[in-house]
């Protein structure tokens, strides 16, 4: 029998987070409780400033900034102390890079909150092979969150190739991973970022039927909108945050196709509230113009409905 939406988001809001939440051996963290330190500013909309090949192949005429200034920008600019750093932008291959990006890091007297990153294949191939890939590329970045201290990743679940997505092999892999999470101490996070394969209510029934502590949902604001349908966004964005733990990721607006969709901050915050989320909210500015400003502003929303 197909449950609709409304009825899963009636069921699923409440059962399953009190058997996650009671179980032993749950991540702990201490999240901070001040309006500013709940902030986190992410590297992904600052990817065109960055020293990452592909931007040192475009010749750029201004100078690029290495991944380790990040950190320490952000504190100097944003006066924020977290920062969310996208796994391409990580020169995981170069020897001692780790150690010398976590010492900047804590220069910087700032923290690492999560690390967004693509695994390498799909977790729901239909080729068990291509899913044991897709695991070991994601136990080596809960690797890399250990190397600097971080508490969490997301993993990016992507497409395979003449398959929809499937619930039982996405959960059959992510169960591993987020086992491996566990021994490490490291969340493993599900965005709503793909319409297609990371689509909130598929990734909502993924997380139920690992059921595991260590596998949560990372909301974003806005990425559920870019099928055109509010309601649906809103019901997306609770049925996440309803399976939220340490990171979500605040945008006011998304930029589709020269198309832009606009999100209600504060009804999104609102539904952060109601769910009981106390983590951190990461700030990936989405829209047109000045990254830096862009981010600014964000800051400033944010506060203000935090407040």
């Amino acid at each position: 029998m197909k449950t609709s939406r409304r009825e899963f988001l009636a069921v699923s809001a409440l059962a399953p987070a009190a058997g996650r939440l009671m179980a032993a051996n749950a991540p702990a963290l201490r999240f901070p409780t001040t309006r500013r330190e709940r902030i986190a500013v992410a590297s992904y909309p600052f990817r065109a400033f960055l020293d990452t090949p592909r931007n040192r192949a475009r010749q750029p005429q201004g100078r690029l900034m290495d991944l380790k200034e990040f950190p320490g920008m952000v504190v100097e600019r944003f006066q924020i102390r977290n920062v969310e750093l996208l796994g391409e932008h990580i020169r995981i291959s170069e020897p001692g890079y780790l150690e010398q990006l976590l010492a900047a890091v804590k220069a910087a007297a700032s923290h690492v909150v999560d690390i967004p990153t693509g695994v390498g294949g799909s977790v729901y191939d239909a080729d068990a092979g291509k899913r044991a890939t897709a695991v070991a590329n994601a136990k080596k970045w809960v690797d890399t969150a250990t190397a600097l201290e971080c508490p969490s990743v997301r993993v990016h679940l992507q497409g395979a190739r003449g398959a929809k997505p499937d619930a039982a092999l996405a959960a059959e892999s992510l169960g591993a991973i987020s086992q491996y999470g566990a021994a490490k101490g490291v969340v493993i996070n599900l965005e709503n970022d793909d319409l297609t394969t990371e689509d909130a209510f598929f990734l909502a029934k993924v997380i139920d039927q690992v059921d595991s502590p260590w596998l949560r949902a990372l909301p974003d604001f806005g990425n559920s909108m870019l099928g055109g349908d509010e309601k649906f966004n809103y019901d997306a964005v609770t049925a996440m945050f309803h399976r939220a733990y340490n990171i979500a990721h605040v945008k006011d607006c998304e930029v589709d196709g020269g198309k832009v969709v606009r999100v209600d901050l504060a009804r999104t915050f609102a539904i952060a509230k109601a769910s009981g989320y106390k983590g951190y909210f990461s700030i990936e500015f989405e829209g047109e113009g000045d990254p830096y400003a862009g981010t600014q502003k964000l800051i400033e929303d944010s506060l203000e409905c935090l407040g």
